[in-house]
This record gives structure tokens, sequence and C-alpha cells, in this order.
């Protein structure tokens, strides 16, 4: 069967949120991230954009090249909450999508053109979303995940494609390499550097080519410029997740000993996300007690990977969780409802330092292994307690 593979993006999703709740924002060039010279812009307007600005960049250089640009510091929870609302919409409504990011999503519609006409029910859903948050949000639909993502940019600001089933080439063909899931800055460069500048060139090459110069990613690069990709959507479930809980050999009470414990327990689920590029939006706490009687309590919270976010949430529960009088046999914790994300809700903070440090401590753990660099708090923390830790 024929698959239908529609991409839904936000369209600058941290500045729609800011702009629909302070609509005179709107038309001017905005900034969303830190507001001091420290900060990083998370994300910028379209008239922001035009100067220059991206993602990423100082906020001390983004004011330079653009004086009269509106400077807003981000809030995540009201992200967040504009995102869990799309996805509700979306999985109301579809019977597969995989929710890439806080704002970008695929939907499998394959199928459902015998009931409905893909594109149609495809902007349909795009107007619900559109009516039920006044955010706007752009669509394509292909045959695959990488020619929709691309016909997504395509359609940016706030419209839709559709790319035909036999035209997947003849659509990518005049586009600029950059266009390419996996073509990032030193790619690119190398690719220029052959004289390579459209994906056109690139579906002309014989892929033994780009194996010989790129080694395999050449050859995944090569199909997806071909509009080749059989990749399958990842079903989203807000229960994925990672957790890691410990056993102690002797029952506790020691309420110190037990925050250490969580802390070096919560450093290491953190690193776990950083590394694997994801963010989580749901903290859950366990306990079970000596009499083997197990309780949880979970909230949640805006998405994050951040240490010092994580630690206040995991001790704020515990706190709430923990029946003082009782001796704790296992303590356990859970990261849930993950999207794939970065350090970008933390850019709102101005705490660019902290981000750089959490990147050097993640690079000294890659290379000489994850507990090479600990808090001062649980350096020397007691072993003799110790069941099975981190098992889970």
């Amino acid at each position: 069967m024929q698959r239908t593979i529609a991409h839904m993006d936000l369209d600058t999703f941290f500045v729609s949120v800011e702009r629909k709740n302070q609509p005179q924002l709107i038309g001017k060039p905005v900034l969303v991230g830190g507001t001091s010279d420290r900060g990083v812009v998370a994300s910028c307007s379209y008239e922001a954009r035009s100067y220059g600005i991206h993602s990423g960049m100082s906020m001390k250089l983004a004011r330079q090249l653009c004086p009269e640009a509106m400077i807003v510091r981000g809030d995540h929870e009201q992200y967040s909450y504009y995102s869990n609302i799309i996805t509700d919409i979306i999985r109301e409504r579809v019977p597969l999508y995989e929710k890439t990011s806080i704002d970008e999503f695929y939907i499998d519609l394959t199928g459902m053109d015998r009931f409905f006409g893909c594109f149609k029910y495809a902007t349909e859903l795009r107007s619900t979303i559109m009516k039920e948050t006044a955010l706007p949000i752009s669509l394509a639909m292909s045959s695959n995940k990488t020619v929709a993502k691309i016909g997504t940019g395509q359609a940016k600001p706030n419209g839709q494609l559709e790319i035909a089933v036999g035209n997947e080439k003849e659509f990518l063909a005049p586009l600029s390499i950059r266009k390419i899931p996996m073509v990032g800055e030193k790619t690119y460069s190398l690719l220029r550097n052959m004289g390579i500048e459209k994906i056109k060139t690139i579906q002309e090459m014989p892929l033994e080519m780009m194996q010989r110069v790129l080694g395999e990613n050449g050859a995944v690069i090569w199909r997806k410029a071909n509009g080749i990709d059989h990749s399958p959507l990842v079903p989203y479930s807000e229960n994925k997740s990672i957790s890691t809980e410990t056993t102690f050999d002797k029952d506790t009470i020691d309420v110190h000993y037990l925050q250490q414990v969580l802390i070096n327990m919560t450093e290491s689920l953190a690193y776990q996300l950083r590394t694997k590029k994801k963010l989580t939006a749901c903290v859950t706490i366990k306990i079970r007690y000596s009499d083997f009687n197990t309780y949880t309590m979970q909230c949640k919270i805006p998405y994050t990977a951040m240490d010092h976010v994580l630690i206040d949430k995991v001790k704020a529960l515990f706190h709430k969780l923990f029946q003082k009088r009782l001796l704790i046999r296992l303590i356990g914790i859970r990261f849930s409802h993950l999207v794939q994300g970065s350090y970008q809700f933390d850019l709102f903070d101005d705490m660019t330092e902290k981000v750089m440090l959490y990147s050097a401590m993640d690079k000294l753990r890659d290379r000489f292994g994850e507990n090479i660099i600990q808090r001062a708090s649980i350096v020397g923390m007691k072993k003799r307690e110790f069941l099975n830790p981190f098992k889970g």
C-alpha cells in the first residue's frame, strides 16, 4: 500500500505564543530568549530573521543587528501548555502520529484516502488546530517523512503543500542541498567544495560516489535527495520514559542520605536525556517502605533536561510523599512524556554559562565515564546501603 505521511510544524512557535498573548508584538521583529546580553536567542520572528538573526545567536549580537527588536523572556509553561493542547487534538483524530519535538509532528494517514481524502483530512486537521489555538501551523503531505518535512519548510509561513506520489524527485531537484535532513554545516561545506549546490546534482550522481565521499551517511543523503525514505513513524506515547531505582540493603530513614541518592540518580537520568537529545515533561517519584507498601507521586513540568530544574522537582515530590516515621526500602525516579529537544528551553533564564557548563560536563562524561564528575553534595556519599543502584 502506498504510504501517505503528513508533516506539521508550528511556525516560530515561541514567538507565535507570545504574539497570541501580546498582540502588540504582531508585525514587529521579536526575539524570544534570555533578556540580558548573556542570553541566547531561542526563537525569532520572520521580521527579525530579515536582519540576519537566527536561533542560537547571542542576544547581544542580535541587538546589534536589530536595535529595534522586541525582546521577550521565554515562558516554559505557556509553550508546554499549547504543545499539549495540539498533541491532544492530533491524538483524538489520527490513527498514528509521531511527536518529534514540542512543535513538530508526523502523521500517518495511509489508507485513509478511501474514506476521507488524505490531503483534505490533513487540511481540516490543520484548520482545527489553528481555530482552537489561534497559532499558525504549516503542513505538507507526501509519500514519506523526508519529503513531507522538506515540503513543510517550503510551505512556511503558515501554508500547506501536497507533493503527489511520483513527483518527489521533481519537487526536490531545484532546492538547496541545505534542505536535506542530515546536511549540517560540515557536510554542506564539503559538498559545496565539490561544486554541489542543488539537490538535482546529487540525484544525478552515482550512489557509489556519495558513499566514497561520506560513507554510509552519503548513501542516506543520496536516498533522501532522490525522495526515498522508508523510515517508519515512531508512535508517540506519553508513557515513553527512562527510569532508575535503588534498593537499600538496610532500610533507612536518613533524609540527608536519601536526598544524596536522589540527586545522584537525577543527575544520571538528566545526563541520559541530554545524550539522547530528549526533554522530559513529567517527573515521577516512587517510594517503597519497609512494610513493602509502595507509593508514587508525579507532576508535569515544562520540558527540560537540566539537572538543577529536575533535582528541585524530585526533592519537592519526595518531601510531599515521604512518611517520616517509616523506614524506606527503595526509591525510584522516572522521567516521562519525552520529546526530542535540547537546551532551547533553558536559554530563557540568562544562564548561558550554566548551559555551557552542562555541555562541558557531558563531554567529560562521554570521554571518561558517567561518574567522572559529580556534585560536591554527593562526593564521598556512603555506599554501604546500596544494592543494585541505578537499576530500571
